[in-house]
Protein backbone atom coordinates (compact mmCIF):
# COMPACT_ATOMS: atom_id res chain seq x y z
CA UNK A 1 0.00 0.00 0.00
CA UNK A 2 1.33 3.41 -0.96
CA UNK A 3 0.85 6.52 1.17
CA UNK A 4 2.34 9.91 2.04
CA UNK A 5 3.32 10.38 5.68
CA UNK A 6 3.17 14.20 5.38
CA UNK A 7 0.58 14.80 2.62
CA UNK A 8 0.09 18.48 3.54
CA UNK A 9 3.30 19.35 1.67
CA UNK A 10 1.69 18.25 -1.60
CA UNK A 11 -0.18 21.56 -1.69
CA UNK A 12 3.14 23.12 -2.74
CA UNK A 13 2.69 21.43 -6.13
CA UNK A 14 0.28 24.24 -6.95
CA UNK A 15 3.36 26.39 -7.57
CA UNK A 16 4.33 24.27 -10.61
CA UNK A 17 1.55 25.50 -12.96
CA UNK A 18 1.84 28.99 -11.45
CA UNK A 19 5.56 29.22 -12.19
CA UNK A 20 5.04 27.74 -15.66
CA UNK A 21 2.41 30.37 -16.43
CA UNK A 22 4.74 33.15 -15.24
CA UNK A 23 7.53 31.76 -17.44
CA UNK A 24 5.40 31.72 -20.60
CA UNK A 25 4.04 35.18 -19.86
CA UNK A 26 7.54 36.65 -19.51
CA UNK A 27 8.57 34.95 -22.79
CA UNK A 28 5.56 36.49 -24.50
CA UNK A 29 6.49 39.96 -23.20
CA UNK A 30 10.14 39.50 -24.23
CA UNK A 31 9.16 38.44 -27.78
CA UNK A 32 6.93 41.50 -28.17
CA UNK A 33 9.81 43.76 -27.11
CA UNK A 34 12.17 42.08 -29.61
CA UNK A 35 9.74 42.74 -32.44
CA UNK A 36 10.06 46.47 -31.76
CA UNK A 37 13.72 46.35 -32.80
CA UNK A 38 13.16 44.64 -36.13
CA UNK A 39 12.42 41.41 -37.91
CA UNK A 40 12.72 38.40 -35.61
CA UNK A 41 14.51 36.25 -38.21
CA UNK A 42 17.07 39.01 -38.78
CA UNK A 43 17.68 39.29 -35.04
CA UNK A 44 18.30 35.52 -34.89
CA UNK A 45 20.99 35.87 -37.57
CA UNK A 46 22.66 38.56 -35.46
CA UNK A 47 22.65 36.22 -32.44
CA UNK A 48 24.11 32.93 -33.74
CA UNK A 49 24.76 31.66 -30.20
CA UNK A 50 21.14 32.07 -29.13
CA UNK A 51 19.28 28.83 -28.38
CA UNK A 52 15.51 28.78 -28.28
CA UNK A 53 15.12 25.37 -26.67
CA UNK A 54 17.90 25.27 -24.06
CA UNK A 55 16.28 27.84 -21.72
CA UNK A 56 12.99 25.96 -22.04
CA UNK A 57 14.66 22.68 -21.09
CA UNK A 58 16.37 24.34 -18.10
CA UNK A 59 13.09 25.81 -16.85
CA UNK A 60 11.25 22.50 -17.09
CA UNK A 61 14.11 20.68 -15.40
CA UNK A 62 13.85 23.13 -12.50
CA UNK A 63 10.07 22.72 -12.29
CA UNK A 64 10.41 18.94 -12.33
CA UNK A 65 13.06 19.14 -9.60
CA UNK A 66 10.72 21.33 -7.52
CA UNK A 67 7.83 18.88 -7.94
CA UNK A 68 10.01 15.94 -6.89
CA UNK A 69 11.35 17.93 -3.94
CA UNK A 70 7.78 18.45 -2.76
CA UNK A 71 7.14 14.71 -3.10
CA UNK A 72 10.27 14.11 -1.02
CA UNK A 73 9.01 16.40 1.74
CA UNK A 74 5.68 14.52 1.71
CA UNK A 75 7.63 11.32 2.55
CA UNK A 76 6.30 8.64 0.18
CA UNK A 77 6.04 5.22 1.80
CA UNK A 78 5.16 1.68 0.78
CA UNK A 79 3.46 -0.75 3.16
CA UNK A 80 5.59 -3.85 3.51
CA UNK A 81 3.78 -5.92 6.11
CA UNK A 82 0.11 -6.87 5.97
CA UNK A 83 -1.72 -7.72 9.20
CA UNK A 84 -5.22 -9.12 9.48
CA UNK A 85 -6.55 -8.10 12.84
CA UNK A 86 -9.83 -8.91 14.51
CA UNK A 87 -11.86 -6.21 16.18
CA UNK A 88 -15.10 -6.25 18.12
CA UNK A 89 -17.67 -3.51 18.12
CA UNK A 90 -21.28 -2.44 18.30
CA UNK A 91 -23.33 0.42 16.90
CA UNK A 92 -25.16 2.51 19.48
CA UNK A 93 -27.57 5.37 18.89
CA UNK A 94 -28.20 7.63 21.88
CA UNK A 95 -31.61 9.32 21.74
CA UNK A 96 -31.60 12.06 24.37
CA UNK A 97 -34.67 13.91 25.59
CA UNK A 98 -34.01 17.68 25.57
CA UNK A 99 -37.47 18.88 26.53
CA UNK A 100 -37.73 21.53 29.25
CA UNK A 101 -38.68 18.89 31.82
CA UNK A 102 -35.10 17.55 31.60
CA UNK A 103 -33.97 20.73 33.40
CA UNK A 104 -35.62 19.51 36.61
CA UNK A 105 -33.16 19.09 39.45
CA UNK A 106 -34.49 16.05 41.30
CA UNK A 107 -31.28 14.50 39.96
CA UNK A 108 -28.20 16.64 40.47
CA UNK A 109 -27.02 18.78 38.85
CA UNK A 110 -30.08 18.27 36.59
CA UNK A 111 -31.71 15.46 34.65
CA UNK A 112 -30.08 16.58 31.42
CA UNK A 113 -26.59 17.04 32.86
CA UNK A 114 -26.78 13.65 34.59
CA UNK A 115 -27.78 12.05 31.28
CA UNK A 116 -24.87 13.72 29.51
CA UNK A 117 -22.46 12.35 32.12
CA UNK A 118 -23.81 8.85 31.56
CA UNK A 119 -23.36 9.10 27.78
CA UNK A 120 -19.86 10.49 28.27
CA UNK A 121 -18.98 7.43 30.37
CA UNK A 122 -20.20 5.17 27.55
CA UNK A 123 -18.06 7.00 25.00
CA UNK A 124 -14.96 6.78 27.23
CA UNK A 125 -15.16 2.97 27.22
CA UNK A 126 -15.63 2.59 23.46
CA UNK A 127 -12.83 1.31 21.25
CA UNK A 128 -14.06 -0.30 18.02
CA UNK A 129 -17.67 0.80 18.47
CA UNK A 130 -19.67 3.45 16.64
CA UNK A 131 -21.98 5.97 18.25
CA UNK A 132 -24.60 8.42 17.04
CA UNK A 133 -26.50 11.17 18.87
CA UNK A 134 -30.16 12.10 18.40
CA UNK A 135 -31.89 14.88 20.32
CA UNK A 136 -35.65 15.04 20.62
CA UNK A 137 -38.49 16.90 22.26
CA UNK A 138 -41.64 17.53 20.23
CA UNK A 139 -39.48 16.65 17.21
CA UNK A 140 -36.36 14.56 16.72
CA UNK A 141 -33.12 15.60 15.01
CA UNK A 142 -29.76 13.96 14.34
CA UNK A 143 -27.16 15.76 16.40
CA UNK A 144 -24.25 13.52 15.29
CA UNK A 145 -24.41 10.85 12.54
CA UNK A 146 -23.10 7.47 13.59
CA UNK A 147 -19.31 7.63 13.83
CA UNK A 148 -16.24 6.23 15.58
CA UNK A 149 -14.92 9.76 16.18
CA UNK A 150 -15.30 9.81 19.95
CA UNK A 151 -13.75 13.27 20.31
CA UNK A 152 -16.48 14.76 18.12
CA UNK A 153 -19.12 12.74 19.97
CA UNK A 154 -18.12 14.25 23.31
CA UNK A 155 -17.87 17.71 21.78
CA UNK A 156 -21.40 17.51 20.36
CA UNK A 157 -22.63 16.03 23.64
CA UNK A 158 -21.53 19.13 25.53
CA UNK A 159 -23.58 21.42 23.26
CA UNK A 160 -26.90 19.62 23.89
CA UNK A 161 -29.54 21.83 25.54
CA UNK A 162 -33.33 22.34 25.43
CA UNK A 163 -32.76 25.46 23.29
CA UNK A 164 -31.85 23.19 20.35
CA UNK A 165 -35.50 22.32 19.65
CA UNK A 166 -38.22 24.94 19.70
CA UNK A 167 -41.11 22.44 19.54
CA UNK A 168 -41.69 21.32 23.09
CA UNK A 169 -43.13 17.98 24.11
CA UNK A 170 -41.68 14.46 24.19
CA UNK A 171 -42.06 12.33 21.06
CA UNK A 172 -40.19 9.11 21.84
CA UNK A 173 -41.73 7.34 18.85
CA UNK A 174 -40.14 9.78 16.41
CA UNK A 175 -36.79 9.49 18.20
CA UNK A 176 -36.75 5.67 17.90
CA UNK A 177 -37.89 5.88 14.27
CA UNK A 178 -35.04 8.28 13.43
CA UNK A 179 -32.58 6.04 15.28
CA UNK A 180 -33.61 3.04 13.18
CA UNK A 181 -32.78 5.03 10.05
CA UNK A 182 -29.39 6.15 11.42
CA UNK A 183 -27.59 2.80 11.61
CA UNK A 184 -25.18 1.65 8.91
CA UNK A 185 -26.05 -1.15 6.50
CA UNK A 186 -23.49 -3.44 8.17
CA UNK A 187 -25.23 -6.63 9.27
CA UNK A 188 -22.22 -8.02 11.14
CA UNK A 189 -22.47 -5.81 14.23
CA UNK A 190 -24.89 -5.65 17.13
CA UNK A 191 -27.05 -2.55 17.20
CA UNK A 192 -28.82 -0.90 20.11
CA UNK A 193 -30.82 2.24 20.83
CA UNK A 194 -30.45 3.95 24.21
CA UNK A 195 -33.42 6.22 24.90
CA UNK A 196 -32.83 8.73 27.68
CA UNK A 197 -36.01 10.34 28.96
CA UNK A 198 -38.03 11.36 32.01
CA UNK A 199 -40.88 9.24 30.65
CA UNK A 200 -43.33 12.01 29.76
CA UNK A 201 -44.33 10.77 26.29
CA UNK A 202 -46.83 13.26 24.90
CA UNK A 203 -47.36 11.72 21.47
CA UNK A 204 -47.69 7.95 22.05
CA UNK A 205 -46.71 5.12 19.72
CA UNK A 206 -43.31 4.57 21.34
CA UNK A 207 -44.10 0.98 22.40
CA UNK A 208 -45.09 -0.02 18.85
CA UNK A 209 -41.94 1.58 17.44
CA UNK A 210 -39.79 -0.25 20.01
CA UNK A 211 -41.40 -3.54 18.89
CA UNK A 212 -40.49 -2.69 15.31
CA UNK A 213 -36.87 -2.15 16.35
CA UNK A 214 -36.81 -5.49 18.18
CA UNK A 215 -38.15 -7.25 15.08
CA UNK A 216 -35.06 -6.00 13.24
CA UNK A 217 -32.76 -7.35 15.92
CA UNK A 218 -32.11 -3.91 17.42
CA UNK A 219 -32.53 -3.71 21.18
CA UNK A 220 -34.05 -0.65 22.83
CA UNK A 221 -32.79 0.35 26.29
CA UNK A 222 -34.56 3.08 28.25
CA UNK A 223 -32.83 5.23 30.85
CA UNK A 224 -35.39 6.93 33.08
CA UNK A 225 -33.95 10.10 34.60
CA UNK A 226 -35.67 11.78 37.53
CA UNK A 227 -37.86 10.70 40.42
CA UNK A 228 -41.46 9.46 40.60
CA UNK A 229 -42.17 12.24 43.14
CA UNK A 230 -41.16 14.81 40.55
CA UNK A 231 -39.63 18.27 40.70
CA UNK A 232 -40.42 21.77 39.37
CA UNK A 233 -38.92 22.80 36.04
CA UNK A 234 -36.59 25.81 36.20
CA UNK A 235 -36.79 28.45 33.49
CA UNK A 236 -33.82 28.83 31.19
CA UNK A 237 -32.46 31.73 33.23
CA UNK A 238 -33.20 29.76 36.46
CA UNK A 239 -34.85 32.83 37.97
CA UNK A 240 -38.17 31.04 38.51
CA UNK A 241 -40.09 27.87 37.71
CA UNK A 242 -42.33 27.11 34.73
CA UNK A 243 -46.03 27.50 35.49
CA UNK A 244 -49.20 26.36 33.73
CA UNK A 245 -51.98 28.60 32.40
CA UNK A 246 -53.51 28.81 35.87
CA UNK A 247 -50.24 30.04 37.34
CA UNK A 248 -49.43 26.82 39.16
CA UNK A 249 -45.84 25.54 39.21
CA UNK A 250 -45.47 22.59 36.84
CA UNK A 251 -44.06 19.47 38.50
CA UNK A 252 -42.44 16.91 36.18
CA UNK A 253 -42.59 13.30 37.36
CA UNK A 254 -40.71 10.29 36.02
CA UNK A 255 -43.10 7.86 34.36
CA UNK A 256 -41.37 4.57 35.15
CA UNK A 257 -44.27 2.44 33.97
CA UNK A 258 -44.06 3.79 30.43
CA UNK A 259 -40.24 3.46 30.41
CA UNK A 260 -40.51 -0.21 31.36
CA UNK A 261 -43.11 -0.85 28.67
CA UNK A 262 -40.91 0.65 25.94
CA UNK A 263 -37.84 -1.30 27.11
CA UNK A 264 -39.78 -4.57 27.28
CA UNK A 265 -41.21 -4.03 23.79
CA UNK A 266 -37.72 -3.29 22.48
CA UNK A 267 -36.28 -6.50 23.99
CA UNK A 268 -33.95 -4.34 26.04
CA UNK A 269 -33.95 -3.21 29.66
CA UNK A 270 -35.00 -0.30 31.82
CA UNK A 271 -32.37 1.54 33.85
CA UNK A 272 -33.40 3.92 36.63
CA UNK A 273 -31.09 6.94 36.86
CA UNK A 274 -30.85 8.64 40.23
CA UNK A 275 -28.10 10.43 42.15
CA UNK A 276 -26.11 7.25 42.75
CA UNK A 277 -23.63 5.59 40.39
CA UNK A 278 -25.69 2.40 40.08
CA UNK A 279 -27.13 3.47 36.71
CA UNK A 280 -23.65 3.87 35.25
CA UNK A 281 -22.60 0.40 36.39
CA UNK A 282 -25.84 -1.12 35.13
CA UNK A 283 -25.52 0.64 31.78
CA UNK A 284 -21.92 -0.52 31.34
CA UNK A 285 -23.01 -4.07 32.10
CA UNK A 286 -25.69 -4.05 29.41
CA UNK A 287 -23.29 -2.57 26.84
CA UNK A 288 -20.73 -5.27 27.63
CA UNK A 289 -23.37 -8.00 27.26
CA UNK A 290 -24.28 -6.93 23.74
CA UNK A 291 -23.01 -9.55 21.29
CA UNK A 292 -19.84 -8.22 19.71
CA UNK A 293 -18.98 -10.11 16.57
CA UNK A 294 -15.42 -10.44 15.32
CA UNK A 295 -14.67 -8.32 12.28
CA UNK A 296 -11.46 -8.78 10.31
CA UNK A 297 -9.54 -5.69 9.29
CA UNK A 298 -6.62 -5.74 6.84
CA UNK A 299 -4.01 -3.12 7.67
CA UNK A 300 -0.43 -2.34 6.74
CA UNK A 301 1.53 -2.28 9.97
CA UNK A 302 4.98 -1.37 8.61
CA UNK A 303 5.98 1.22 6.03
CA UNK A 304 9.31 1.75 4.29
CA UNK A 305 10.46 5.26 3.41
CA UNK A 306 10.87 5.88 -0.34
CA UNK A 307 11.98 9.52 -0.31
CA UNK A 308 15.64 8.60 -0.83
CA UNK A 309 15.05 7.52 -4.44
CA UNK A 310 13.04 10.67 -5.15
CA UNK A 311 15.78 12.83 -3.61
CA UNK A 312 18.35 11.22 -5.93
CA UNK A 313 16.17 12.14 -8.92
CA UNK A 314 16.06 15.73 -7.68
CA UNK A 315 19.88 15.86 -7.51
CA UNK A 316 20.14 14.31 -10.98
CA UNK A 317 17.78 16.87 -12.52
CA UNK A 318 19.62 19.75 -10.85
CA UNK A 319 22.96 18.41 -12.10
CA UNK A 320 21.65 18.16 -15.68
CA UNK A 321 20.21 21.68 -15.44
CA UNK A 322 23.56 23.07 -14.32
CA UNK A 323 25.44 21.36 -17.17
CA UNK A 324 23.11 22.68 -19.87
CA UNK A 325 24.17 26.18 -20.98
CA UNK A 326 21.61 28.73 -22.11
CA UNK A 327 23.63 29.45 -25.28
CA UNK A 328 24.73 27.01 -27.95
CA UNK A 329 27.98 25.24 -27.19
CA UNK A 330 30.76 26.79 -29.40
CA UNK A 331 32.43 23.39 -29.73
CA UNK A 332 29.38 21.94 -31.49
CA UNK A 333 28.26 25.05 -33.34
CA UNK A 334 29.45 23.79 -36.75
CA UNK A 335 28.05 20.30 -36.30
CA UNK A 336 24.77 20.03 -38.15
CA UNK A 337 23.09 16.67 -38.03
CA UNK A 338 20.27 17.66 -40.34
CA UNK A 339 21.74 19.44 -43.39
CA UNK A 340 19.45 20.35 -46.21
Amino acid sequence: MFRFEEPQYLYLLILVPVLAAIHYFTNYVRLRRLKRYGDVELLKALMPGFSKFRPEVKVWLMLAAWALLVVTLARPQFGTKVDTRKRQGIEAIIAMDVSNSMLAQDVTPSRLEKAKMLVSSIVDKMTDDKIGLIVYAGEAYTQLPITSDYVSAKMFLETISPAMISTQGTDIKQAIDLALKSFTANQDVSKAIFVITDGEDNEGGAVEMAKQAASRGIKVYVLGVGSPQGAPIPMSDRSDYITDNAGNVVVSKLNEQMCREIAAAGNGAYIYVDNSSSAQRELSGYVDKLAKKDLETVIYSEYDEQFQAVALLVLLLLAVEIMIMSRKNPLFRNIKLFKK
